[in-house]
């Protein structure tokens, strides 16, 4: 059931969860796509050793001439592939293996580069897409310097709920899964043939709150929708101040939007810097509930699809240690952890 792609960043992510927010070994597991046993070892190993990296075992068989250059590889590894004259920045085994040669003057096969991915846990997978911008990097690190700092200071102040906001899609299509099956049989799974989806606006907390509204169809998100949501977040915490963080897509940075915020004295808003999802915890529910709890839906209609997400995201709600490990898979927790 482990995931062999699991950095160790993202081990040390899990023991903090169990650690810090409560959650069970079973339930960081759920998170992260591993069993529970799992996740008990991770947390065993950390509190021994203040480490989680794979350990390699120097009896296992003969051992590659790649492995007494193991600190150069890696330090090879983590910059781009474009350093090295390659058009893209991805890593192929003939890459590292001509690379290799050249910088190290090693002579490796591809297996034996294969073997020494796999063995620190690195996988061939396609990437994350991330929006390009032109002054992303810039626009980031300026979100982070000054924006995070006054977003903590008003939460400290107000004893403020602190919320991320977004909004998404849900295709009747859904997301399939993989399954054990005999060898040499054609594998097939019925699906609906037709073609909708619903859309949805939630908001998560880092202190363990979802609130969500499904609407019709395919809709496209307006200033009032927004507004309408806003209010429907004061009423849910009617004396709580709420910061609330979300993206700049027109219909948040709208001229009533923004009216509408400043009228309401329990409201703050800030937004995230230019397409920046990734610093976006609310993100998270949408990616677990279309490739967790919405996986191999049998939705046939929209109706029925909004019934079903409904159903899902209410659940989801109810549950606060749930919540709080979604928001925390997010890269922009780590700002307000």
């Amino acid at each position: 059931m482990t995931k062999s792609h699991i950095s160790e960043q993202q081990k040390i992510r899990a023991v903090t969860l169990y650690a810090e927010e409560s959650l069970s070994y079973e339930r960081v597991g759920e998170l992260y796509g591993v069993s529970g046993s799992t996740v008990r070892e991770w947390c065993k190993r950390y509190e021994q050793e203040g480490r989680l990296e794979r350990k390699q075992n120097p009896e296992a068989g003969m051992q590659s001439k790649i492995n007494e250059h193991c600190s150069q590889v890696i330090k090879i590894l983590k910059n781009p592939a474009v350093r090295y004259g390659y058009e893209t920045d991805f890593w192929t085994t003939q890459r590292v293996q001509q690379v290799l040669k050249k910088e190290l003057r090693l002579k490796v096969s591809r297996m034996a580069v294969w073997r020494f991915l796999k063995s620190f846990e690195f996988s061939y997978r396609k990437p994350e897409s991330r929006f390009y911008h032109k002054n992303k990097e810039k626009n980031s690190e300026l979100w982070i310097k000054k924006t995070i700092p006054k977003i903590k200071r008003l939460v400290k102040k107000h004893n403020a709920i602190l919320y991320f906001e977004d909004e998404s899609s849900i295709s009747l299509t859904p997301s399939l899964a993989k399954t054990w099956a005999p060898k040499n049989t054609k594998l097939t799974r019925t699906v609906s043939p037709n073609i909708g989806s619903v859309s949805a606006i939630s908001a998560i907390s880092d202190s363990g709150y979802l609130i969500f509204n499904v609407h019709d169809g395919n809709k496209r998100f307006n200033s009032q929708d927004i507004i309408i949501f806003l209010g429907q977040m004061l009423k849910h915490h009617t004396r709580r101040h709420l910061v609330v963080v979300m993206d700049q897509a027109p219909c948040h940075t709208s001229k009533a939007v923004k009216e509408y915020v400043e009228s309401q004295k329990r409201l703050h808003v800030f937004y995230l810097p230019p397409r920046s999802p990734e610093f976006n915890p609310d993100e998270q529910v949408w990616d677990y509930l279309k490739n967790k709890k919405l996986k191999e839906h049998k939705a046939t209609t929209t109706k029925e699809l909004k019934k079903l997400a409904k159903k899902k995201l209410l659940a989801i709600s109810k549950d606060q240690e749930l919540i709080k490990g979604i928001f925390h898979l997010s890269e922009g927790a780590t700002f307000f952890s």
